[in-house]
């Protein structure tokens, strides 16, 4: 193909990909603009994102400070140590990981997903593992991203029983999807299955610290928490942008049946899908009310966006323990995995295997939810 060919095919698929696009932007906002009106629409966005920053993201981030600067102090005086040896043990026969690994569990559950790949990337710490199951790091870390923030969130509104049934509903999530992206691994690159290439991985041996235990612990608490106030800036974006998204597709108009521009409201498009098949989200996750749908959908883009959901479905009165467990489960278990994984597994240098990660951790997912719906009913049964 000569160069002035291969210009104008360059521009036609931009052009096209321009087409496409804006035919979409037009379609989705039309839809709503139709609905609610233009000057409502915009004020409704306007508003809602204002209300999510005031509202939820800097609780959250009162949570994330305070739950960095524990887990700060956990990393520091060594109970994450202590820990990593206690599950060491359950590793192999659980995960089909090695024993260190426990460590990126713990680390990822305190903080967020990426923290599992500045260990993969660790010389000391990789060498214990073969390429499939490292690159199944991926699926294990991300199956407790932002666990701690969110276990303590849920049992801020009074749902502390829905939430810790939701914690066992996420292990369990998390051991079908590092056991399954093991499986597709090997099924489709059988050569996987050797010791990994240290060629190129990094390790930097962590200085013995001098401090007496007082400085120890004053660094550890300022170190989290700065650590805590970074995540938190880091989920704005995510819950000013996706979460008025999806609450404008699942609200409906105000409380006098009409669009006022308001916070909050929607035209109520994911509900009325949701109703379509509203048997099958009753029966797996047991939710009573389809506006619920939302939590989970807002999931797999990023989980602190979705905690962003859940005070508005308290004012609705649509949250119950059974949504809190459920959300939990898949909060936890996926927690924004379409919007890392790509990124996980492109600094692993395994590219290649993006599909088989977010199918294995989609399936993960959903079946951390069904476990947890099913439990809260068996635990509600007996006590």
């Amino acid at each position: 193909m000569n160069p002035t060919s291969k210009k104008n095919s360059q521009f036609l698929r931009h052009f096209l990909e321009a087409g496409i696009f804006l035919l979409l932007f037009f379609a989705v906002f039309g839809y709503i603009g139709s609905q609610m009106g233009l000057a409502n629409m915009l004020n409704t966005i306007m508003n809602t994102s204002f209300r999510l920053l005031i509202d939820t993201v800097f609780y959250i981030m009162g949570i994330t400070v305070l739950s960095g600067a524990l887990g700060s102090l956990l990393v520091e005086f060594h109970v994450v140590d202590m820990l990593e040896r206690v599950l060491r043990p359950l590793m192999r026969p659980v995960y089909n990981l090695p024993g260190v690994s426990a460590l990126g569990g713990i680390l990822t559950f305190l903080s967020d997903n990426p923290a599992i790949i500045s260990l993969a990337k660790d010389r000391k710490f990789c060498r214990y593992f073969k390429k499939y199951q490292l690159v199944s790091l991926t699926n294990f870390g991300t199956a407790f991203g932002m666990g701690l923030v969110v276990i303590i969130f849920m049992a801020s509104k009074g749902y502390a029983s829905g939430a810790l049934v939701g914690l066992f509903g996420a292990l369990c999530g998390s051991i079908i999807s590092t056991r399954l992206m093991q499986r597709f691994t090997l099924k489709r690159y059988p050569e996987m299955d050797s010791a990994v290439d240290l060629e190129g991985t990094e390790h930097v041996e962590a200085e013995e610290k001098k401090e007496n235990a007082f400085l120890r612990m004053l660094n550890a608490i300022l170190d989290g928490g700065k650590t805590g106030v970074d995540l938190g800036i880091a989920i704005i974006p995510g819950v000013l942008i996706i979460s008025t998204a999806v609450m404008m597709l699942t609200n409906g108009p105000g409380a006098d049946g009409a669009f006022n521009g308001d916070a909050f409201e929607g035209v109520g498009l994911l509900p009325a899908l949701a109703d379509k098949v509203d048997f099958l989200f009753k029966w797996l996750f047991g939710f009573e009310d389809s506006r619920l749908i939302a939590f989970p959908i807002t999931t797999l883009g990023a989980v602190g966006a979705a905690l962003g959901l859940v005070p508005n479905f308290a004012e609705q009165g649509i949250l119950d323990g059974n949504a809190v467990a459920v959300f939990t489960a898949m909060g936890m278990c996926w927690s924004g995995f379409l919007s890392t994984h790509t990124a996980m597994l492109d600094s692993l240098g395994y590219r290649k295997l993006i599909s088989q990660a977010i199918g294995a951790h989609a399936i993960g997912g959903l079946i951390a939810g069904v476990i947890a719906h099913w439990l809260f009913v068996l635990v509600s049964m007996i006590f």
